[in-house]
């Protein structure tokens, strides 16, 4: 049955409803419509709407849960905390949030904007505008440079006289907004990603919802894939557990594990993917979180605090996460790739001696329970999120080129929503189109002819504007 885009997206709301299939608890399936690699985000989005076109999927995982760079801890605390993302953005028309009330789970929008911190006291109003206005500007400076002819990095147009608010500006900019430094950040890119004010956070976790959204989907978990076969005609995946013939494939592995050689190809994947994925490697970002009983630093639930720094050895706060006594110090760029290079211990020293600089020696000997995030230690994701260096903004795109009956997905290929589960998300379900389309299992119903009674009335020409 070759189905229309119209009848495929009514029956994408009817998947919550079909029975659980874990390929986890049977042997795994040799032949499928359509393989996936990754049950992120992306990969759950796809197997979800190729599951919805009534077409047989098969997801492979290579970790031992769901959720790629979307996981929350339920255990190490009595509150879950997210490991890796842990926003949503634009709910307007982000399908993720109505899907997460639609499997009973919270969503509430997060508190705006974030404190200053200058030393020990918070920062006062005329200050708070100041680096505001400094944040402007340097944004402003980006958005231009993003106008040239040619690409070039962040830092080389950033206004000479932000003065004592250059350091966070770097850092909100770079190291928190994309996990790397505006030195190895395109402009382009940076200018063209989306806005992410309005940040939308799941009470239970984002990699909770994740998982709640993939329960449908038949996924073996550990189960890397090592190579893959592929042509203009089918593909075939070769797993430790066998291996699976299919039409398409869907492959959701990030930028740094495509170009690691973790997963081979026959024949190779043409050179231009690979320059391009190696043009959008990932940024570092991880999470120092602290357990601070008391509330013994002052601050309200879910606050977001950042200091005034002349240094790159510095952080953000998420503070008393979802009312609870948790803290993530979370680090990024280089000096978060340095520091989680170090290890747990290293880590956990800078967050307390960060806490101490900005609130005393009392915060730090508040702390309790600790636990760390080591994103680029992860074999199976090698980072954070994706960020084009200088002249690579134009690789996303590239990456995200059919390739024979292979396709990728992931929020690297997403030009305006990087480094986001929204831009993972619509990726998957725009990579599942593609390989629906081309085994002919979906079609784009055709345009409707205008006639008599369809055609709009033209506007009157208005004056002025």
């Amino acid at each position: 049955m070759t189905i229309t885009r119209r009848s495929f997206l009514s029956a994408s709301a009817a998947v919550a409803a079909m029975p659980v299939l874990r390929a986890t608890a049977a042997p795994l399936p040799r032949e499928a419509d359509i393989v996936v690699i990754g049950a992120g985000a992306a990969g759950i989005a796809a197997a979800r709407r190729v599951m919805a076109a009534n077409r047989k999927v098969v997801v492979v995982e290579a970790a031992s849960q769901i959720g790629g760079r979307c996981i929350t801890d339920t255990t190490t605390f009595d509150t879950p905390f997210d490991r890796g993302a842990r926003w949503m953005h634009n709910p307007e028309t982000n399908p993720m949030i109505r899907l997460a009330r639609s499997v009973g789970l919270d969503v509430a929008q997060a508190p705006a904007g974030q404190k200053m911190r200058i030393g020990r006291r918070n920062a006062r109003a005329g200050e708070t505008e100041e680096f505001l206005a400094a944040l402007v500007r340097a944004n402003r400076a980006i958005d231009e440079a993003a106008r040239g002819k040619l690409d070039t990095a962040c830092a080389s147009v950033l206004p000479r006289d932000l003065g004592d608010w250059a350091g966070a500006a770097e850092f909100v900019l770079g190291a928190s907004f994309a996990g790397k430094d505006l030195k190895e950040l395109s402009a382009i890119d940076k200018a063209r990603a989306q806005d992410r004010n309005a940040a939308i956070a799941c009470r239970q976790g984002l990699g909770t919802l994740i998982g709640k959204l993939g329960e449908q989907a038949p996924i073996a978990l550990s189960t890397p894939a090592s190579r893959i076969a592929w042509s203009n005609r089918d593909v075939s995946v070769e797993t430790p557990s066998g291996k699976i013939a299919a039409r398409a494939a869907i492959v959701t592995v990030s930028t740094n594990v495509l170009t690691s050689g973790a997963i081979k190809f026959g024949p190779d994947i043409p050179k231009r993917t690979l320059d391009a994925a190696s043009k959008l490697t990932l940024g570092s970002y991880d999470h120092i979180v602290l357990q601070l009983p008391g509330n013994p630093l002052g601050l309200s639930r879910d606050d977001i605090l950042v200091e005034q720094s002349n240094s790159s050895r510095t952080a953000l706060m998420y503070a008393n996460i979802g009312g609870s006594s948790l803290c993530s110090i979370d680090v990024g760029g280089a000096f978060g790739r340095d520091l989680t290079g170090q290890g747990e211990k290293a880590m956990i020293a800078f967050a307390k001696e960060w806490i101490t600089k900005l609130f005393g020696s009392e915060a730090a000997a508040a702390v309790q329970k600790t636990s760390v995030t080591r994103w680029n230690a992860s074999p199976f994701v090698m980072g954070a999120m994706s960020a084009a260096s200088p002249g690579g903004q134009l690789s996303r795109r590239i990456l995200a080129e059919p390739i024979g009956n292979m396709f990728l997905a992931g929020e690297a290929t997403h030009e305006t929503l990087w480094g986001t589960v929204d831009g993972a998300w619509e990726s998957g379900e725009r990579a599942a189109d593609a390989a629906l389309r081309k085994i002919g299992a979906l079609k784009d119903e055709p345009a409707e002819v205008p006639t008599q009674s369809t055609k709009k009335r033209r506007a009157p020409r208005q004056q002025g504007n």
